[in-house]
């Protein structure tokens, strides 16, 4: 495009991603190549000071992320001429020059674009899990690309429509599958990709990684597996704990923040460690992870807001939907206003998700069809349809499900949502790490693993039981403790959110009692199924209720106002319909509805 043209659009998207007084900007342009690019960071992060350049200014990349290396990166770059800067990301345009697999040999989670004016091509890529998404559309006129959909959005507004698959996705998983998008007309990059332009056009969709060449590795036996494994997670995790930034561990009273923190070994008071409290009482987690700080000798405190945050719910409903592009429901709300909070004790946040999704390969996204009330029948067939898609992703190979389909599709956007206020960093997607997991026996062991590197890395910590009961202590209390535990933790679930309908219209007889104030804040942080009919009320009817919602072309009337008046009025239990159909309805106002 020519400058005159671009560069306004430019700026308009990179602005469109300014989310926060804490963020810099920058942007880089060579008409010569047709390349137009900008850029936000959090201040002080790892890849605040873009571009990178070579010494002989014929590279530079532009790179959003972290990568995890050897902490003496730099320094053998120097030592082969090269200029870089100890503890920053000035070595990664270097190692481009150096190292014919760089985006192979990336180690982290990071997008970013490299253009080699030698070669005359620009390389748009991202990570092998798809955690720092890309968005993409392509015009006849240009290639768009961005990490937030609503800064192609702010310059494309006839983007500004829905894609009735990705709904019906979105309504029955919670996310979008096969690298679609809401918008219609706007894709995903997918997971590995390394796309090259030349003069301005796209030459080559091309992928840098595939998950068959971990997959086609020999199996190990099981104490081989184990020794791979605890040797790529302790030579990982100092490279977690590398930078100039103040860390926070975020503890919780189960096994892959304990792992951490069992084969860390920081010096006494030099890691503080927090838990995100409940409002109605010290759960679980807080419980033992206090005990875990304890032990390991380090400061800890509960961060405990819920009731502001409750009084402030439309606006972190609005601003998690916008944040995140619509890639969460609203009962991922709180958890901005949780990490605002962690922001104030570290700028980084250390967390053991990924964990059991990686060594137990566990799936923690499900299909479920809804309630057809709602929905036009239209619109309910897709729902089902995605069903059907997300059964076919089970056939699949299950590491490869959970390595790279589930990061991409579902945990990215909360992750995306945390990550607009501070850095995550979580060991358990280092490369060597889930190339380790893809050669583990066909026997499952999860538990036996993650309890053995424990016990191997701080014999006090596997006494300690977990927030399920788990533990190396004594047997009959470890039985005791696990029926309790399951059962309190069940209990809390069906109060939570998953009721069945039959137990709703029960529960709504012995209302008077509140039972649910019994089990609420035992495990979970977050209550929406009460919340909707209580301190949320007013403002589910005054969403759903309204005739904006009610004349969506893909819902019910009828059946809308049945919902909201059967799940206020407590004998019915439609807490996962209200974050669909709330969620959906901030989509319109936020995206679709807005003029330009």
């Amino acid at each position: 495009m020519p400058r005159v043209w671009a560069e306004p659009q430019l700026a308009r998207m990179v602005e469109a991603l300014r989310h926060e007084s804490f963020y810099v900007t920058g942007t880089w342009i060579d008409e010569s190549s047709g390349i137009y690019v900008g850029w936000v960071a959090r201040q002080n992060s790892f890849s605040e000071g873009m571009p990178l350049r070579n010494e002989r200014d014929d590279v530079t990349l532009v790179f959003s992320g972290e990568d995890y290396r050897e902490p003496d990166t730099a320094r053998r770059l120097k030592e082969r001429g090269h200029s870089c800067e100890e503890g920053g990301p000035s070595y990664l345009v270097h190692l481009y020059e150096e190292d014919p697999d760089f985006l192979k040999n990336l180690n982290g989670r990071f997008q970013g674009l490299l253009a080699d004016r030698t070669l005359g091509t620009a390389t748009l890529f991202n990570d092998r899990f798809g955690l720092q998404r890309i968005y993409y559309y392509e015009a006849e006129d240009a290639f768009y690309f961005s990490a937030e959909a609503k800064a192609i959005l702010a310059v494309r507004p006839e983007l500004r429509r829905t894609d009735p698959q990705s709904l019906g996705e979105y309504i029955a998983c919670g996310c979008v599958l096969e690298n679609r998008t809401l918008f219609s007309g706007i894709h995903a990059l997918p997971p590995g990709s390394a796309w090259t332009f030349r003069g301005g056009v796209l030459e080559k969709k091309a992928a840098y990684f595939e998950p068959r060449e971990w997959e086609e590795q020999e199996l190990l036996d099981s104490e081989g597996y184990y020794q791979h494994l605890r040797d790529a997670f302790t030579n990982a995790l100092p490279r977690y704990f590398d930078g100039s930034e103040r860390i926070g561990v975020s503890l919780t009273g189960g096994l892959d923040t304990r792992i951490i923190m069992a084969w860390r070994k920081a010096p006494a008071g030099s890691l503080p460690c927090y838990t995100f409290g409940s409002m109605y009482r010290e759960n679980q987690d807080v419980y033992l992870a206090r005990r875990v700080a304890e032990i390991c000798g380090q400061p800890y405190e509960v961060l405990t807001d819920d009731e502001r945050a409750l009084s402030r719910f439309p606006h972190y409903a609005e601003r998690t939907l916008y944040l995140t592009d619509g890639c969460v429901d609203i009962s991922r709300s709180v958890d901005l206003w949780n990490n605002e909070m962690a922001r104030q004790i570290a700028p980084v946040r250390m967390v053991g998700t990924f964990g059991s999704e990686i060594i137990r390969k566990s799936v923690m996204f499900k299909a479920v069809l809804p309630s057809p009330e709602p929905f036009s029948p239209g619109m309910f067939a897709e729902v089902a349809r995605a069903v059907e898609s997300y059964r076919n992703l089970l056939r699949g190979n299950r590491t490869s499900l959970v390595a790279f389909t589930q990061p991409s599709a579902y945990h990215f956007g909360v992750l995306m949502l945390e990550q607009t206020q501070l850095t995550l960093r979580s060991p358990y997607l280092d490369n060597e790490i889930v190339r380790t997991v893809f050669r583990a026996p066909k026997i499952e062991q999860g538990e036996d693993v993650r309890m053995r590197l424990i016990q191997e890395g701080s014999p006090a910590l596997a006494r300690l039981r977990t927030d399920r009961g788990l533990g190396h202590y004594n047997p009959v209390a470890k039985a005791l403790n696990r029926a309790y535990l399951e059962f309190t933790f069940k209990a809390e679930y069906a109060y939570d959110y998953g009721m069945p309908q039959w137990i709703a219209k029960i529960d709504h007889a012995f209302a008077p009692f509140h039972l649910e104030r019994l089990w609420m804040g035992r495990h979970k942080l977050f209550h929406f199924r009460w919340w909707y009919r209580t301190v949320l009320a007013n403002y589910v009817k005054e969403m759903l209720l309204d005739p904006r919602t009610l004349s969506r072309p893909y819902l019910e009337r009828k059946g809308v106002e049945a919902i909201v008046h059967g799940h206020l009025k407590g004998n019915r239990n439609y807490t996962t319909e209200i974050h669909r159909l709330l969620s959906l309805e901030l989509l319109h106002r936020l995206f679709l509805d807005v003029q330009i």
